[in-house]
């Protein structure tokens, strides 16, 4: 039994806020069983008409409803960036997709920045240090970096950006020894960064987001 590859061509979906001449972009990427429709909604409190926001939903949809039977038109679907099953390649093609992305809403020519939610969290720190796009800033929301991401790699990436971790200290998906792994797993690195943490869960805070576009960069 032989395994293959086939690129194809695949359509996918995006969804924004606010006018796309603003000076400033953001492009936010959703967690797991999330769709970005639903997931730019937490961005409302900032969409004051001075940036662009612009939430990429994952290539990959399923049923995430748990009702007996087929499923319908009341059952609710989310996404997901990756599996495990042939995580390199899916790791691939949403680089690239993201890139294409990039390119398609004018990224270059904007003061940018991107926001990863959850597993969103891995997808930017891997996008931004494997792929084309060049942030102003990084926020990494409710979720530790990848383990397997390149550092040294990482650390040319980041570079010139603002990095910045945004937590909840009531986050239950933030454990204390995956936390703990990263700030020494990071320490070695020279990757410098920042840690945001505000009284709340794993949700995009609308009082910390608030702040963090009025705090000047």
């Amino acid at each position: 039994m032989n395994e293959h590859h086939l690129a194809i061509r695949k359509t996918a979906r995006y969804w924004s806020l606010g006018p796309a001449e603003a000076p400033e972009m953001w492009i936010v990427l959703h967690g797991y069983k999330q769709l970005a429709r639903r997931f730019l909604r937490r961005f409302e409190p900032i969409d004051d008409g001075t940036r662009f926001i612009v939430a990429p939903e994952a290539l990959s949809r399923f049923y995430i409803s748990q009702e007996p039977g087929r499923h319908g038109a009341t059952s609710v679907v989310g996404a997901t960036w990756m599996t495990r099953e042939d995580r390199l390649v899916e790791i691939d093609d949403y680089v690239a997709y993201l890139d294409t992305l990039a390119d398609h809403v004018g990224a270059e020519g904007a003061r940018l920045t991107v926001l990863g939610f959850s597993q969103g969290v891995a997808t930017a720190a891997r996008w931004v240090t494997h792929g084309g796009v060049r942030p102003a800033r990084v926020l990494l929301w409710g979720d530790t970096s990848p383990p397997d991401l390149d550092l040294s790699r990482a650390r040319e990436a980041f570079a010139d950006v603002e990095l910045t971790f945004v937590r909840g200290r009531e986050d239950a998906a933030l454990a204390p020894k995956l936390v703990a792994d990263e700030r020494e797993r990071l320490a070695s690195s020279g990757l410098a960064y920042d840690v945001l943490e505000y009284d709340g869960g794993h949700d995009i805070d609308a009082e910390t987001l608030k702040g963090i576009v009025r705090t000047p960069r």
